[in-house]
């Protein structure tokens, strides 16, 4: 239902939807209704596609839990990190792939972590989305590869949503008799994760990744001026507000 609504919601999607709705209604001599509905799917679009939308709407979601030096983090058990790329881990928000952008994903964040000894041991969340390979698997060979040891890793292979991150991961602390942890993610899916994890008996101390959505050092970016990875990398944004307010409704969070 939430992948429906998501879908459908996509500024591109719901522009083609409206207009197309209108021009049928217009066709039906409802030409009043028919316009409305044309220019709510343009305006949109139009909206979505301006810098400034993702600035204010994503910014607010980003700054919820400010990004921090790693030095700052107090200690804990486990160092918790959640499946996700938002932006495919660009640094900033607005540059494209062909520019071949620097990222920082949030396996680097978990593992400059760990080596700075804010926590012995590493759970990786995230089943497969797509084929056999879980998330937490590919996680766990990027932390390998970084030098972290296999033994200070643990799976969770199962989860689907940042729901179930937190169910299967509380699971696993409980287990392992863990109540202090750091939870990594992006700083746009930070709240939706800490309002979940919250539920929990737990002490959670976020770790965000450093903010995406960040005016580029680019003399001729204009925030007024419609931008087509804005518009693309909107539909992260939505994403985000649609779950707070469905996991709200469940009582999720």
């Amino acid at each position: 239902m939430k992948s429906y609504l998501i879908s459908l919601i996509i500024p591109l999607n719901l522009c083609v939807f409206l207009v197309i709705s209108g021009a049928v209604l217009i066709l039906l001599k409802r030409r009043k209704t028919g316009i409305f509905l044309c220019f709510g799917g343009l305006s949109w679009l139009l909206l979505w596609s301006l810098p400034i939308t993702s600035l204010i709407l994503g910014g607010i979601l980003e700054n919820r839990y400010p990004h921090r030096s790693i030095d700052s983090i107090s200690p804990a058990q486990a160092i918790v990190v959640l499946g996700g790329n938002t932006a495919n881990n660009r640094e900033n928000w607005f540059q494209e792939l062909s520019d071949n952008p620097s990222t920082h994903s949030r396996v680097d964040t978990a593992s400059e972590l760990y080596h700075a000894q804010k926590a012995p041991r590493i759970i990786v969340s995230g089943g497969a989305l797509a084929g056999e390979v879980s998330e937490a698997k590919g996680m766990a060979a990027k932390l390998a590869g970084k030098g972290v040891p296999k033994s200070a890793i643990m799976l969770e292979n199962n989860s689907k949503t940042t729901y179930e991150n937190a169910e299967f991961t509380a699971n696993e602390l409980i287990r392992n008799k863990i109540k202090s942890i750091i939870l990594v993610t992006s700083a746009l899916h930070t709240p939706r994760s800490m309002a979940v994890f919250d539920r929990y008996n737990l002490e959670v101390t976020p770790a965000p990744n450093p903010p995406q959505i960040t005016i580029p050092d680019d003399p001729d970016f204009i925030l007024l001026l419609p931008n087509a990875r804005a518009l693309h990398a909107s539909r992260s944004i939505i994403k985000e507000y649609l779950g707070l307010i469905v996991y709200w409704l469940r009582g999720w969070v």
